[in-house]
């Protein structure tokens, strides 16, 4: 058996983009992270020592999407260091970064970036 524990769907306005009016402006993003760890001390505990805490991985990913970057792509990557920082245990995951209105002429629901490790 496998454990995810998923944060789907996390709205956060930020700086990011490779041009200058995105990083004064700002865009609105939505994230999404999944986490996979070794849960089976969880159910017979009931501690949520022994698990991975979904509000820690909010904060986590808040911390690190206002910091603002260029790519998408590194933005994941620091969220990706920091959750195995905090949660050494953890076997993988996935996570997902939408920008909700990229300054491009087209019309779409997002764009994304998804990285699994």
């Amino acid at each position: 058996m496998k454990c995810t524990v998923e944060v789907n769907g996390l709205k956060i306005h930020a700086f990011h983009g490779a041009l200058p009016e995105e990083r004064i402006t700002g865009n609105l993003y939505s994230v999404d992270l999944s986490v996979q760890y070794p849960f089976e001390k969880a159910l017979l505990t009931d501690n949520l020592d022994d698990t991975v805490n979904y509000a820690r991985l909010c904060e986590i990913i808040t911390t690190e999407m206002l910091v603002p970057s260029v790519l998408l792509e590194h933005v994941a990557g620091r969220i990706i260091t920091a959750v195995n920082k905090d949660f050494p245990l953890c076997s993988g995951g996935k996570i997902r970064i939408a920008k909700t209105v990229p300054p491009i002429c087209a019309v779409m629901d997002s764009c994304a970036v998804s990285i699994e490790w």
